[in-house]
Protein backbone atom coordinates (compact mmCIF):
# COMPACT_ATOMS: atom_id res chain seq x y z
CA UNK A 1 0.00 0.00 0.00
CA UNK A 2 1.28 3.51 -1.03
CA UNK A 3 1.91 6.01 1.67
CA UNK A 4 -0.54 8.51 0.75
CA UNK A 5 -3.01 5.24 0.75
CA UNK A 6 -1.98 3.89 4.04
CA UNK A 7 -2.01 7.74 5.33
CA UNK A 8 -5.95 8.22 3.92
CA UNK A 9 -7.08 4.73 5.25
CA UNK A 10 -5.34 5.51 9.09
CA UNK A 11 -7.62 9.53 8.64
CA UNK A 12 -10.46 7.86 7.77
CA UNK A 13 -10.29 5.11 10.38
CA UNK A 14 -9.88 7.62 12.82
CA UNK A 15 -12.83 9.96 11.86
CA UNK A 16 -14.75 6.90 11.69
CA UNK A 17 -14.24 5.94 15.42
CA UNK A 18 -14.72 9.87 16.21
CA UNK A 19 -17.68 10.34 13.91
CA UNK A 20 -19.74 7.20 15.96
CA UNK A 21 -17.98 8.44 19.16
CA UNK A 22 -16.07 5.64 19.84
CA UNK A 23 -12.90 8.15 20.72
CA UNK A 24 -13.30 11.59 21.55
CA UNK A 25 -9.68 12.65 20.88
CA UNK A 26 -7.95 12.84 17.65
CA UNK A 27 -4.64 11.27 19.74
CA UNK A 28 -6.22 8.30 20.85
CA UNK A 29 -8.66 7.99 17.26
CA UNK A 30 -5.53 8.29 15.45
CA UNK A 31 -3.30 6.11 17.63
CA UNK A 32 -6.09 3.44 17.59
CA UNK A 33 -6.70 3.60 13.50
CA UNK A 34 -2.83 3.00 13.50
CA UNK A 35 -2.68 0.08 14.79
CA UNK A 36 -5.70 -1.20 13.48
CA UNK A 37 -4.77 -0.53 9.63
CA UNK A 38 -1.11 -1.41 10.57
CA UNK A 39 -1.35 -4.19 12.26
CA UNK A 40 1.19 -2.55 15.33
CA UNK A 41 2.96 0.65 15.40
CA UNK A 42 2.32 3.15 12.26
CA UNK A 43 6.07 5.22 10.84
CA UNK A 44 5.45 8.40 12.03
CA UNK A 45 5.39 10.16 8.73
CA UNK A 46 2.47 7.78 7.86
CA UNK A 47 0.11 9.53 10.48
CA UNK A 48 -2.43 11.88 9.70
CA UNK A 49 -2.93 15.12 10.81
CA UNK A 50 -5.90 16.46 12.87
CA UNK A 51 -6.54 18.60 10.25
CA UNK A 52 -6.72 15.45 8.12
CA UNK A 53 -8.97 13.48 9.91
CA UNK A 54 -11.26 16.35 10.60
CA UNK A 55 -11.82 16.77 6.78
CA UNK A 56 -12.47 13.05 6.50
CA UNK A 57 -14.99 13.40 9.21
CA UNK A 58 -17.00 15.84 7.10
CA UNK A 59 -16.74 12.78 4.55
CA UNK A 60 -17.50 10.03 6.90
CA UNK A 61 -20.55 12.42 7.81
CA UNK A 62 -21.85 12.51 4.42
CA UNK A 63 -21.25 8.79 4.05
CA UNK A 64 -23.74 8.22 6.37
CA UNK A 65 -26.18 11.39 6.51
CA UNK A 66 -26.70 11.96 2.45
CA UNK A 67 -28.00 15.13 1.44
CA UNK A 68 -29.94 15.00 4.84
CA UNK A 69 -26.79 16.46 6.11
CA UNK A 70 -26.78 19.66 4.43
CA UNK A 71 -30.31 20.30 5.21
CA UNK A 72 -29.72 19.65 9.14
CA UNK A 73 -25.95 21.93 9.24
CA UNK A 74 -28.69 24.48 7.89
CA UNK A 75 -31.16 23.88 10.63
CA UNK A 76 -28.84 24.22 13.53
CA UNK A 77 -27.39 27.22 11.66
CA UNK A 78 -30.79 28.99 11.72
CA UNK A 79 -31.07 27.51 15.25
CA UNK A 80 -27.76 28.86 16.68
CA UNK A 81 -29.14 32.53 15.07
CA UNK A 82 -32.51 32.57 17.11
CA UNK A 83 -30.83 31.38 20.27
CA UNK A 84 -27.78 34.33 19.38
CA UNK A 85 -30.71 37.00 18.71
CA UNK A 86 -32.05 36.23 22.25
CA UNK A 87 -28.32 36.93 23.36
CA UNK A 88 -27.71 39.58 21.25
CA UNK A 89 -26.52 42.03 24.59
CA UNK A 90 -23.79 39.28 25.38
CA UNK A 91 -21.84 39.59 21.68
CA UNK A 92 -22.76 35.93 20.69
CA UNK A 93 -20.17 34.62 18.20
CA UNK A 94 -21.25 31.32 16.71
CA UNK A 95 -18.05 28.78 16.72
CA UNK A 96 -17.61 24.88 16.10
CA UNK A 97 -18.40 22.71 13.83
CA UNK A 98 -22.45 23.93 13.40
CA UNK A 99 -20.38 27.57 11.66
CA UNK A 100 -17.70 25.75 9.50
CA UNK A 101 -19.98 22.95 8.25
CA UNK A 102 -18.21 20.10 10.11
CA UNK A 103 -21.22 19.20 12.49
CA UNK A 104 -21.89 15.36 12.75
CA UNK A 105 -25.40 13.85 13.98
CA UNK A 106 -25.44 14.29 17.62
CA UNK A 107 -22.81 17.51 17.42
CA UNK A 108 -23.66 20.41 19.64
CA UNK A 109 -24.30 23.80 18.34
CA UNK A 110 -21.41 25.92 20.10
CA UNK A 111 -21.73 29.55 21.11
CA UNK A 112 -19.33 31.81 22.80
CA UNK A 113 -21.06 34.58 24.83
CA UNK A 114 -19.36 38.25 26.64
CA UNK A 115 -20.35 39.23 29.85
CA UNK A 116 -19.05 39.60 33.45
CA UNK A 117 -22.40 38.38 34.90
CA UNK A 118 -23.75 34.86 35.13
CA UNK A 119 -26.86 36.20 36.59
CA UNK A 120 -27.66 37.81 33.88
CA UNK A 121 -27.21 35.59 31.30
CA UNK A 122 -29.53 33.13 33.18
CA UNK A 123 -32.18 35.49 34.05
CA UNK A 124 -32.32 36.39 29.70
CA UNK A 125 -32.69 32.25 29.45
CA UNK A 126 -35.19 32.61 31.90
CA UNK A 127 -37.28 35.37 30.33
CA UNK A 128 -37.39 33.24 27.41
CA UNK A 129 -37.82 29.92 28.71
CA UNK A 130 -35.16 28.29 27.76
CA UNK A 131 -34.25 25.37 29.65
CA UNK A 132 -30.78 25.11 30.69
CA UNK A 133 -28.35 24.01 33.15
CA UNK A 134 -24.69 25.50 33.92
CA UNK A 135 -21.16 23.70 34.34
CA UNK A 136 -18.05 24.80 34.71
CA UNK A 137 -15.33 23.67 32.21
CA UNK A 138 -11.53 24.68 31.74
CA UNK A 139 -11.27 27.85 29.76
CA UNK A 140 -10.52 27.70 26.00
CA UNK A 141 -8.18 30.72 25.57
CA UNK A 142 -4.23 29.78 24.95
CA UNK A 143 -2.59 30.03 28.00
CA UNK A 144 -5.52 31.33 30.38
CA UNK A 145 -5.57 28.64 33.85
CA UNK A 146 -9.01 30.46 34.41
CA UNK A 147 -12.78 28.16 34.28
CA UNK A 148 -15.29 29.82 32.59
CA UNK A 149 -19.39 29.23 32.69
CA UNK A 150 -20.79 26.80 30.19
CA UNK A 151 -24.69 26.76 29.46
CA UNK A 152 -25.91 23.93 28.35
CA UNK A 153 -29.36 24.61 26.63
CA UNK A 154 -31.61 21.67 25.45
CA UNK A 155 -34.01 23.38 22.15
CA UNK A 156 -34.10 21.53 19.12
CA UNK A 157 -30.09 20.64 19.30
CA UNK A 158 -28.31 20.63 22.39
CA UNK A 159 -26.83 23.67 22.38
CA UNK A 160 -23.32 25.15 24.72
CA UNK A 161 -23.10 28.50 25.55
CA UNK A 162 -19.60 29.16 26.86
CA UNK A 163 -19.73 32.92 29.00
CA UNK A 164 -16.29 34.55 28.95
CA UNK A 165 -15.16 38.37 30.32
CA UNK A 166 -16.67 40.69 28.51
CA UNK A 167 -12.73 42.02 27.96
CA UNK A 168 -11.97 38.79 26.06
CA UNK A 169 -14.32 39.64 23.50
CA UNK A 170 -11.52 40.95 21.55
CA UNK A 171 -9.12 37.59 22.37
CA UNK A 172 -9.73 34.93 19.86
CA UNK A 173 -9.42 31.35 21.51
CA UNK A 174 -7.40 28.80 19.74
CA UNK A 175 -8.17 25.89 18.05
CA UNK A 176 -7.07 22.53 19.70
CA UNK A 177 -7.54 20.73 16.54
CA UNK A 178 -5.22 22.68 14.31
CA UNK A 179 -3.34 25.19 16.59
CA UNK A 180 -4.98 28.59 14.71
CA UNK A 181 -7.58 31.31 15.74
CA UNK A 182 -10.98 29.67 15.39
CA UNK A 183 -13.47 31.04 13.28
CA UNK A 184 -16.22 31.99 14.73
CA UNK A 185 -19.44 34.24 13.35
CA UNK A 186 -21.75 37.08 15.09
CA UNK A 187 -25.34 38.08 14.12
CA UNK A 188 -24.75 39.60 11.34
CA UNK A 189 -21.98 37.03 9.49
CA UNK A 190 -24.48 34.15 10.53
CA UNK A 191 -27.11 35.68 8.78
CA UNK A 192 -25.24 36.36 5.52
CA UNK A 193 -23.48 32.53 5.72
CA UNK A 194 -27.53 31.44 5.95
CA UNK A 195 -28.75 33.67 2.93
CA UNK A 196 -25.87 32.43 0.82
CA UNK A 197 -25.74 28.55 1.60
CA UNK A 198 -29.39 28.03 2.26
CA UNK A 199 -31.40 30.42 0.64
CA UNK A 200 -34.60 27.94 0.81
CA UNK A 201 -34.75 28.50 4.48
CA UNK A 202 -35.78 31.57 5.93
CA UNK A 203 -34.48 32.94 9.06
CA UNK A 204 -37.03 30.91 11.82
CA UNK A 205 -36.98 26.96 13.15
CA UNK A 206 -38.28 24.94 10.21
CA UNK A 207 -40.44 22.21 10.10
CA UNK A 208 -38.37 18.80 10.28
CA UNK A 209 -38.54 17.61 6.18
CA UNK A 210 -38.04 13.96 4.88
CA UNK A 211 -35.08 12.67 5.58
CA UNK A 212 -33.27 12.35 1.89
CA UNK A 213 -31.79 9.41 0.47
CA UNK A 214 -28.40 8.83 1.66
CA UNK A 215 -25.83 6.71 -0.38
CA UNK A 216 -25.89 3.54 1.40
CA UNK A 217 -23.54 2.12 -0.59
CA UNK A 218 -21.25 4.61 0.96
CA UNK A 219 -22.49 3.31 4.29
CA UNK A 220 -21.57 -0.30 3.37
CA UNK A 221 -18.20 0.63 2.63
CA UNK A 222 -17.43 2.08 5.46
CA UNK A 223 -18.48 -0.94 7.65
CA UNK A 224 -16.62 -3.12 6.20
CA UNK A 225 -13.25 -1.51 5.74
CA UNK A 226 -12.26 -2.23 9.57
CA UNK A 227 -13.09 -6.06 9.37
CA UNK A 228 -9.80 -6.09 6.97
CA UNK A 229 -7.99 -5.72 10.15
CA UNK A 230 -9.85 -8.50 12.43
CA UNK A 231 -9.67 -12.44 12.18
CA UNK A 232 -11.49 -15.14 13.25
CA UNK A 233 -10.37 -16.09 16.78
CA UNK A 234 -12.37 -19.45 17.43
CA UNK A 235 -10.96 -22.47 17.48
CA UNK A 236 -9.99 -24.74 14.01
CA UNK A 237 -11.05 -21.42 11.43
CA UNK A 238 -8.71 -20.49 8.65
CA UNK A 239 -6.45 -17.47 9.45
CA UNK A 240 -8.60 -14.95 7.17
CA UNK A 241 -9.69 -11.28 7.75
CA UNK A 242 -12.90 -11.02 7.63
CA UNK A 243 -13.07 -8.79 5.11
CA UNK A 244 -11.63 -11.74 3.06
CA UNK A 245 -14.36 -14.09 4.15
CA UNK A 246 -17.09 -10.98 3.66
CA UNK A 247 -15.88 -10.92 0.12
CA UNK A 248 -15.57 -14.86 -0.24
CA UNK A 249 -19.61 -15.25 1.38
CA UNK A 250 -20.91 -12.79 -1.34
CA UNK A 251 -18.84 -14.32 -4.18
CA UNK A 252 -20.71 -17.84 -3.59
CA UNK A 253 -23.86 -16.40 -2.47
CA UNK A 254 -23.87 -14.46 -6.03
CA UNK A 255 -22.91 -17.59 -7.94
CA UNK A 256 -26.32 -19.10 -6.40
CA UNK A 257 -28.25 -15.93 -6.62
CA UNK A 258 -27.09 -13.18 -8.92
CA UNK A 259 -29.92 -10.70 -8.85
CA UNK A 260 -31.10 -11.04 -5.03
CA UNK A 261 -29.62 -7.70 -3.93
CA UNK A 262 -31.14 -7.94 -0.30
CA UNK A 263 -29.80 -11.92 -0.19
CA UNK A 264 -26.58 -10.61 -1.69
CA UNK A 265 -26.70 -7.16 0.97
CA UNK A 266 -27.11 -10.19 3.89
CA UNK A 267 -23.73 -12.66 2.72
CA UNK A 268 -21.76 -9.35 2.40
CA UNK A 269 -22.78 -7.41 5.59
CA UNK A 270 -23.37 -9.99 8.62
CA UNK A 271 -20.30 -9.71 9.90
CA UNK A 272 -19.69 -5.75 9.89
CA UNK A 273 -21.03 -5.42 13.83
CA UNK A 274 -18.07 -7.76 14.84
CA UNK A 275 -15.21 -4.56 13.92
CA UNK A 276 -18.60 -2.49 16.67
CA UNK A 277 -18.93 -5.05 19.19
CA UNK A 278 -17.90 -8.48 19.08
CA UNK A 279 -19.80 -9.86 22.38
CA UNK A 280 -22.18 -9.26 20.05
CA UNK A 281 -21.96 -8.49 16.41
CA UNK A 282 -25.42 -9.37 15.12
CA UNK A 283 -27.24 -6.62 17.27
CA UNK A 284 -24.11 -4.06 16.72
CA UNK A 285 -24.26 -4.80 12.62
CA UNK A 286 -28.15 -4.19 12.79
CA UNK A 287 -27.75 -1.15 14.62
CA UNK A 288 -25.42 0.20 12.31
CA UNK A 289 -27.07 -0.38 9.59
CA UNK A 290 -30.87 0.50 10.81
CA UNK A 291 -32.62 2.65 7.73
CA UNK A 292 -29.79 1.61 4.98
CA UNK A 293 -31.34 -2.35 4.97
CA UNK A 294 -34.64 -3.59 4.07
CA UNK A 295 -36.78 -5.70 6.79
CA UNK A 296 -35.47 -8.79 4.62
CA UNK A 297 -32.28 -8.47 4.46
CA UNK A 298 -32.27 -7.54 8.54
CA UNK A 299 -33.83 -10.98 8.90
CA UNK A 300 -31.29 -13.19 7.53
CA UNK A 301 -28.46 -11.26 9.13
CA UNK A 302 -30.09 -11.15 12.73
CA UNK A 303 -30.46 -15.03 11.84
CA UNK A 304 -27.52 -15.89 10.16
CA UNK A 305 -25.99 -17.76 13.28
CA UNK A 306 -28.87 -19.82 13.85
CA UNK A 307 -28.63 -21.32 10.31
CA UNK A 308 -24.95 -22.05 11.45
CA UNK A 309 -27.12 -24.07 14.04
CA UNK A 310 -29.12 -26.17 11.46
CA UNK A 311 -26.61 -26.99 9.36
CA UNK A 312 -25.03 -28.74 11.99
CA UNK A 313 -28.07 -29.84 13.57
CA UNK A 314 -27.49 -28.07 16.96
CA UNK A 315 -30.64 -26.10 17.18
CA UNK A 316 -33.90 -26.61 18.84
CA UNK A 317 -37.02 -28.08 17.56
CA UNK A 318 -39.00 -24.93 18.54
CA UNK A 319 -36.11 -22.90 17.08
CA UNK A 320 -35.70 -24.38 13.58
CA UNK A 321 -39.94 -24.18 13.32
CA UNK A 322 -39.99 -20.54 14.16
CA UNK A 323 -37.32 -20.08 11.24
CA UNK A 324 -39.22 -22.46 8.94
CA UNK A 325 -42.39 -20.26 9.27
CA UNK A 326 -40.80 -17.87 7.26
CA UNK A 327 -40.70 -18.04 3.67
CA UNK A 328 -36.80 -16.86 3.36
CA UNK A 329 -35.66 -20.13 5.48
CA UNK A 330 -34.50 -21.65 2.07
CA UNK A 331 -32.71 -18.49 1.56
CA UNK A 332 -31.57 -18.39 5.21
CA UNK A 333 -30.13 -22.26 4.75
CA UNK A 334 -28.27 -20.98 1.62
CA UNK A 335 -26.46 -18.06 3.44
CA UNK A 336 -25.11 -20.66 6.22
CA UNK A 337 -23.71 -22.91 3.54
CA UNK A 338 -21.93 -19.65 1.84
CA UNK A 339 -21.07 -18.30 5.20
CA UNK A 340 -19.36 -21.89 6.35
CA UNK A 341 -17.57 -22.69 2.86
CA UNK A 342 -16.42 -19.02 2.69
CA UNK A 343 -13.35 -19.81 4.81
CA UNK A 344 -10.82 -20.43 2.56
CA UNK A 345 -6.96 -19.40 2.26
CA UNK A 346 -5.87 -18.07 -1.14
CA UNK A 347 -9.13 -18.45 -2.75
CA UNK A 348 -9.67 -15.06 -5.46
CA UNK A 349 -12.24 -12.92 -4.53
CA UNK A 350 -13.54 -9.46 -5.86
CA UNK A 351 -12.47 -6.14 -4.58
CA UNK A 352 -14.42 -4.98 -1.86
CA UNK A 353 -14.86 -1.92 -4.60
CA UNK A 354 -15.63 -4.20 -7.19
CA UNK A 355 -18.36 -5.61 -4.76
CA UNK A 356 -20.20 -2.63 -4.28
CA UNK A 357 -20.47 -1.33 -8.00
CA UNK A 358 -22.05 -4.40 -8.70
CA UNK A 359 -24.73 -3.99 -5.98
CA UNK A 360 -25.08 -0.65 -7.14
CA UNK A 361 -25.67 -2.25 -10.70
CA UNK A 362 -28.25 -4.18 -9.38
CA UNK A 363 -29.71 -1.06 -7.52
CA UNK A 364 -29.54 1.29 -10.73
CA UNK A 365 -30.75 -1.96 -13.32
CA UNK A 366 -33.54 -3.36 -11.07
CA UNK A 367 -34.34 -0.83 -8.18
Amino acid sequence: MSQDKLRRRIAWEAARLIYFREETEYHRARTKAARRICRGEAPLGDLPTNREIREQIEAVARAFEGERRGVEVGEMRLEALRIMQILKEYQPYLVGGTLTGHARRGSPIDIHIFSDSVEAVQDTLQKSHIPFEIVNRPGETAGSEKSCVCFHVTSRFVCRLTLYPAAMVGQLPINVTTGQPIQRANIGELERLIAREHPALVYRTCPQEEPALVDRFLAYESLLVPLEHIRDDRKGQPDIDLLTHSLQVFHLARSESPYDEEFLLAALLHDVGKAIDPKDHVAAALEALDGYITERTAWLIAHHMEGLQVLDGSIGQRARRRLESSEDYDLLVLLARCDRAGRQVGVAVPDLEDAIEYLRALDRDFG
